[in-house]
């Protein structure tokens, strides 16, 4: 039974932790996203 929690301690943390950080970094990158289509409108529009 400990080993299991160890389990749980070893592997379940990080993958916790990546989770988290993967759904921020996606939220960002929506916002960056939009921000090329708009420069590149806003370049497109100078020509």
């Amino acid at each position: 039974m400990e080993n299991i929690y160890e389990q749980i301690a070893n592997v379940g943390f990080p993958i916790a932790v990546a989770t988290y950080l993967l759904v921020r970094v996606e939220s960002k990158l929506t916002v960056l996203t939009k921000s090329i289509d708009e420069l590149s409108r806003s370049i497109l529009n100078l020509k």
